[in-house]
């Protein structure tokens, strides 16, 4: 599919929903609906020097602007590849010398776009950047004084010379911002990093158990010349098979909350009721909000759910603090407290498990954060769609954890699990994607060994741990690479 060929999906009245967009023709798993650039976009103010302004990839030693300073660039064909965009934000930027907040950059920049192209970027967008849908009048009081701030920092920032705007259209783009900006992350999806506008995405309506997801693809900048640079862009890709005449929809909210906590997020947000079968029949909060096998005292539990949730945000502050050693403490605590009183998929225990995991994992105690990278992942498969694209990161992680854990058979197992998933919710040319197809490989010739030798299979990845050269009958080919860390 070409980027911006719309020729999949039609528009249409969605009732109580407003506009949607259907699909024209059946589609199939995996399949890109369609793939759209951003109409505007910037990065993060706190990351503002470790992340590309055109390609939006995480990186040391970026280049800088020479002019306003702030912009940063992998080097010069992605700062030549930018300039269009740039060039009048960094006029700007001089002129009142400290850059604005990301949510002014991210206006000017919109409001730029609708100058040169009157809201409409290509033939195949759909609607004008501004028929999109703001919710101003349904804003808070205090949201509404936020805005306030916002628009007075633009006036600011906006350039006396140019075409002036009233305060009630500032104020309908900040509102097309704050409900329909898409989060960006870095090249290994791994980190929000910035955020931008597709209007054609905006499109698509939520659905807490979705048809399809969105995917950030950062395109192949490898190329000397930044003319031959694949462009960024969003895609939309089916998790199943979708017949023809099938209301495409996409997850606002993260599943893994009980459907009250996703409506509210939802109404706070979004300004909508979710009105979709999960959350009307309230689909998976028994499992969510579920006891141990055992059937503890129903006191047991309430208490044992309070205690996990201010557990919970007491681990948080120490991962934030980089105390890793007093997470898995807290961890160790909170898991123990939970033992044979909360199920394996109760949202407080998953949470206590992932991120026992990550903080085992950052000590090098792969053993212990396997086992609780495991049991994660079987309780995501019990409640997440089976082509949840956090189900597939989940998945990676948990078999990359076993690897370095030196469980060869359950790590492969695990990253083919993950490949498959990522291949569906990614697609084959996703840096993430590819990163776990050479990781799969690596697996796959470790297995290999394991199976044929075992004790010289953990002889060579003690070593390896350790960089110290080792005598092994494969050859040099083979064992290039064996046992990287991610």
């Amino acid at each position: 599919m070409t980027l911006g060929n719309m020729e999949s999906v039609v528009l249409f009245d969605a009732g109580a929903k407003g506009r949607g967009l259907k699909a024209k023709k059946e589609l199939s798993p995996g399949e890109v609906v369609f793939a759209e650039p951003s109409f505007a976009a910037v990065v993060f103010d706190s990351l503002a020097t470790q992340v590309c302004h055109s390609c939006f990839r995480q990186k040391a030693n970026l280049h800088r602007c020479a002019q306003c300073k702030f912009a940063h660039y992998c080097d010069r064909t992605c700062q030549t590849a930018c300039w269009e965009e740039h060039k009048q934000e960094c006029a700007a930027i001089k002129k009142i010398i400290t850059a604005p907040s990301q949510s002014v950059r991210l206006a000017a920049r919109v409001l730029w776009r609708i100058h040169r192209s009157t809201g409409l970027a290509s033939d195949t967008q759909l609607i004008p950047v501004d028929q999109l849908e703001d919710h101003v009048a349904d804003m808070s009081h205090d949201d509404r004084e936020r805005l306030r701030t916002d628009v007075y920092g633009f006036l600011e920032y906006w350039s006396c010379g140019r075409k002036q705007h009233s305060v009630d259209y500032i104020s309908k783009i900040f509102g097309i911002i704050q409900c329909n900006a898409f989060t960006l992350s870095d090249q290994r999806g791994l980190r929000a990093v910035g955020m931008g506008l597709f209007p054609n995405l905006c499109l698509v309506n939520h659905d807490c158990w979705p048809n399809c997801t969105v995917i950030l693809n950062h395109g192949n900048q490898s190329a000397v010349s930044a003319a031959f640079h694949s462009q960024s862009r969003i895609e939309l890709r089916a998790l199943g098979r979708i017949p023809e005449g099938e209301e495409l929809t996409v997850a606002y909210v993260d599943f893994l909350d009980l459907s009250a906590e996703r409506r509210k997020k939802l109404k706070e947000r979004f300004f909508f009721e979710c009105a979709c079968q999960h959350c009307s029949q309230h689909t998976r909060d028994d499992l969510m909000m579920a006891a141990a096998d055992s059937k503890p005292a129903a006191d047991k539990v309430k208490e044992v759910t309070a205690f996990s949730k201010e557990c919970l945000e007491r681990i948080e502050k120490c991962r934030i603090n980089g105390n890793y050693h007093e997470v898995v403490k807290l961890c160790h605590e909170c898991l123990e407290k939970q033992e044979n009183v909360l199920a394996d998929t109760h949202l407080y225990k998953l949470r206590v498990l992932s991120v026992a995991s990550e903080a085992l994992s950052y000590l090098r105690s792969f053993t212990e954060a396997a086992g609780y990278a495991h049991r994660m992942v079987e309780g995501y498969r019990k409640l997440y769609h089976p082509n949840n694209a956090q189900l597939g990161m989940a998945t990676m992680r948990a078999g990359v954890t076993h690897w370095h854990a030196g469980q060869i058979e359950e790590g492969h197992s695990l990253i083919c699990q993950a490949y498959g998933l990522l291949m569906v919710t990614h697609g084959p040319n996703h840096s993430i994607t590819k990163d776990l197809e050479s990781i799969r490989a690596q697996t796959e010739l470790e297995l290999k060994m394991f199976r044929q030798d075992e004790d010289a299979y953990h002889t060579m990845r003690e070593a390896a741990f350790q960089k110290q050269p080792i005598a092994c009958s494969i050859s040099a080919e083979e064992s290039k690479g064996s046992i990287r860390k991610l």
